[in-house]
């Protein structure tokens, strides 16, 4: 009798992070039309999605250090459990506290890619982690292509539908993992954990501390910020600047999520190896910091789609480098609490970003922050070069504090 193969546990990380992301997208069509039967106020709609990413915040350092005691199997499936679970809360919500603790749960248990990147980082050696990192950036990007799209078919049946569909193929990717997903942590590189990895400002707040993980850290929460901030205002922007409508912003941003994939699900893995991810980083935060300029002085809408171009292929350089040099800067037991950290640091910039940039376009001028967006892909090069200087072996400092 001939034994199956299990299938490359890459395939199911993809498929888990690409569910994770659909899913959320298949939201965005809706979301209004699903709080407007309790409340129709932006402002509501506006925390119903900061809810989401401040329970991600709290959460995934707290997830991380989880998963480095107790491996990332059992973590990863209750995340994708509770991301089920919030959906189907979500679905049937009768009231508007349901739907924000439908969000909150699905924030709380929101470590899929955080504990995704662990599992890569386990797999993979430092010159494979790149690469495979750029998996989950692919990942992103169909999924963020995808979900609109289908969560506006299934919303012309019913408005529940993309969330029950949501959480449905949750499910089916939580049996996937149960019985195709081994671990990737063996027990002697676990590590123990203590009261402080329960409290998730105070687990920040050491890790921020360490060197040699400073600046590239505050550099990937200030590339968050300003993306987050961009996504957030960029639709009404180009309606003021240029008449756009939201089919043409549709269009634009499945443009984005297209050139991103392609750089992220392919051409990283070629260029890593040529370049390394340290220069593909400061490349892609340049092109970013470029893209955001252009953006102030192009003279008509079809420019954007240069700019954007420009933007795509900074996003598909940067996202995955920057998480290949943290991985490669930290020590095996840690890889959860570190990647952890950052995702709780990309969730702050996406509570922040947004909000300034609302603030300073309305108040400060349209531009302002695209110009700003700008000096903080600089600023992060700057921080990025500078914790670069700072030898690795020096997180063993504070080893203590993990």
């Amino acid at each position: 009798m001939v034994a199956l193969r299990r299938p490359s546990p890459l395939i199911f990380i993809f498929l888990t992070v690409f569910i994770d992301l659909m899913g959320g997208s298949l939201l965005i069509p809706v979301l209004p039309f699903l709080v407007e039967r309790f409340r129709s106020d932006a402002l509501t709609i506006g925390w119903l999605t900061a809810s989401f990413s401040i329970a991600q915040f709290l959460a995934a350092p707290v997830l991380g250090s989880l998963s480095d005691r107790y491996g990332r199997r059992p973590v990863l499936l209750i995340c994708v459990l509770g991301t089920a679970l919030g959906y189907f809360v979500f679905g049937w919500a009768k009231s508007l506290w349901v739907l924000f603790l439908a969000r909150i749960i699905d924030g709380i248990t929101g470590g899929v890619i955080s504990t995704a990147q662990a599992y890569i980082a386990d797999i993979s050696t430092p010159e494979e982690r790149t690469k495979n990192f750029g998996l989950i950036g692919a990942a992103f990007g169909l999924g963020f292509i995808l979900g609109p799209t289908i969560g506006g078919v299934l919303a012309r049946i019913d408005l529940n539908l993309p969330v029950f569909f949501a959480g449905g193929i949750s499910l089916v990717n939580l049996v996937l993992g149960y019985f195709t997903l081994n671990e990737s942590l063996p027990p002697e590189r676990r590590r123990p954990i203590s009261a402080v990895d329960f409290n998730p400002l105070r687990s920040l707040a050491n890790l921020l501390d360490q060197k040699s993980l400073q600046g590239i850290l505050i550099g990937f929460f200030l590339y968050n910020f300003a993306f987050a901030g961009f996504t957030g205002i960029f639709t009404l922007a180009i309606r003021d600047r240029f008449g756009w409508g939201p089919d043409l912003a549709a269009w634009l941003f499945a443009f984005i999520g297209i050139i991103s994939t392609i750089v992220q699900g392919g051409l990283i893995r070629k260029l890593v190896p040529a370049f390394g991810e340290t220069r593909l980083a400061i490349s892609g935060l340049a092109l970013i910091a470029l893209a955001y300029g252009l953006v102030c002085v192009i003279p008509s809408g079809p420019w954007l789609y240069l700019t954007q171009g420009i933007l795509a292929v900074g996003i598909g350089l940067t996202a995955p480098s920057l998480r290949g040099v943290l991985s490669n800067r930290t020590s095996p037991e840690n890889q959860g609490r570190v990647l952890g950290g950052a995702q709780a640091l990309a969730s702050l910039g996406q509570v922040v970003g947004p909000l300034w940039a609302g603030w300073s376009y309305d108040y400060l001028g349209r531009l302002v922050p695209f110009w700003v967006g700008a000096i903080w892909q600089l600023a992060a090069i700057a921080l990025v070069v500078i914790g670069l200087r700072v030898k690795p072996e020096t997180i063993g400092e504070n080893k203590s504090r993990f």
